[in-house]
């Protein structure tokens, strides 16, 4: 009778386990595959993303239209925009890697940005009327946090192949491709870098928003971008 009633509960706990690893499998083919959850450590990207938001990224929608200028892209910053390597060993890096997975908290080598130039491109601050320009032409953005310049940093940068140059929305406040210049990649990230696009603010629920993709900015070629 003993066996006969601890059977059933043993195989419960194995269900429940064996459930438990078939979700997490699942969910780390689709969050390396298609989309992912990041979590938004800081103020770079206001007014549009803001510090705690939770967001969700599309790591195909770059397989079907390339990226443009305008678009907002989630990367990876080791090599460029912090070191490829933290320092840490690896069972920090682990316990780092876990709660950053989870959602708890925000990744120190994983970024949010605007992409402001494409490879070829000719990025300077500023023209007489104090814009950015790409290869001459002044650009528009309504989506710079209000009350803050273009840049208050002078430069003048070609965008080598297979890079970008990026920029926070919150310039005042946000670390991009103008405060590496001197850093190797001259603080412009490769392509093969780039995670997806943010499509969907997912918490706080107040903010529970689609991200739409914006239009192109600067001047446009024969291919749209």
């Amino acid at each position: 009778m003993h066996q006969t009633k601890r059977q059933p509960r043993t195989m419960g706990w194995r269900f429940a386990f064996l459930a438990l690893v078939l979700a997490v499998t699942i969910s780390g083919v689709v969050r390396s595959l298609w989309l992912d959850v990041y979590y938004i450590p800081s103020e770079s990207m206001e007014p549009l993303l803001q510090g705690g938001d939770r967001i969700l990224v599309s790591r195909t929608d770059f397989q079907a239209d390339p990226i443009r200028r305008g678009d907002i892209v989630v990367f990876d910053g080791r090599g460029t925009f912090s070191p490829l390597n933290s320092g840490k060993g690896p069972l920090m890096d682990g316990a780092t890697g876990l709660t950053q997975w989870l959602g708890l908290t925000g990744s120190d080598t994983t970024y949010v940005k605007r992409v402001i130039g494409l490879p070829g491109d000719t990025v300077v601050c500023c023209d007489a009327g104090g814009k950015v320009t790409v290869n001459g032409v002044p650009l528009d953005e309504p989506y710079i946090f209000p009350g803050d310049a273009p840049s208050t940093q002078k430069f003048n940068s070609v965008v080598p192949e297979g890079r970008l140059w990026l920029m926070g929305d919150h310039r005042s406040v946000s670390a991009d491709s103008r405060s590496l210049l001197g850093a190797p990649g001259g603080g412009m990230v490769p392509l093969e870098r780039v995670i997806g696009r943010p499509v969907q603010i997912l918490w706080p629920l107040d903010r529970f928003a689609p991200v739409a993709r914006p239009p192109v900015v600067g001047p446009t070629t024969q291919n749209g971008r």
